[in-house]
């Protein structure tokens, strides 16, 4: 007679697995009979005109009529205010200039900003110290004080 291929361990986990398949399906009627007592449709959920969720439907009385022209696709231009009219033409003192490097740092008296500078920027020589009249320009690591003459 021939032996059985099949061990004890494996009848046993074989056992296991049934047995956890058949709680599985126990538990998943469990739950249709459930929603069946229950009469679990679909819950809705509403927005409200403030862009919140709620389970009630929005107020029709509250509703805006929006005409597609007023629609702006994209950044609104924006419009000149007496913020954006400043001189452009700003004071400081340079605080240090290498002239072996041929660059340097001025602080801007009103804000106390410090800005960089460079030779090619410069229409007068320099030192440090020195009260200068400038201008600022968008550089590759921020702004630069460019047009630079002593005052």
């Amino acid at each position: 007679m021939a032996k059985s291929q099949q061990t004890y361990n494996k009848t046993e986990k074989e056992k296991q697995r049934r047995k956890k398949r058949e709680e599985k399906q126990k538990r998943k009627e469990a739950r249709k009979a459930e929603a069946k007592e229950k009469g679990g449709g679909i819950q809705f959920a509403y927005v409200d005109h403030n862009g919140n969720l709620t389970d009630t439907p929005p107020d029709p009385s509250e509703k805006i009529a929006i005409e597609a022209e007023d629609i702006v696709l994209g950044i609104p231009k924006k419009e000149e205010t007496d913020e954006d009219k400043f001189n452009p033409i700003r004071n400081g003192k340079v605080s240090f200039f290498d002239h072996s490097k041929g660059f340097g740092f001025i602080i801007d008296s009103e804000n106390n900003e410090k800005y960089f500078t460079h030779v090619s920027g410069l229409i007068d020589e320099i030192t440090e110290n020195d009260m200068v009249s400038f201008e600022l320009e968008k550089g590759a690591r921020g702004m630069n004080a460019v047009r630079v003459k002593k005052i």
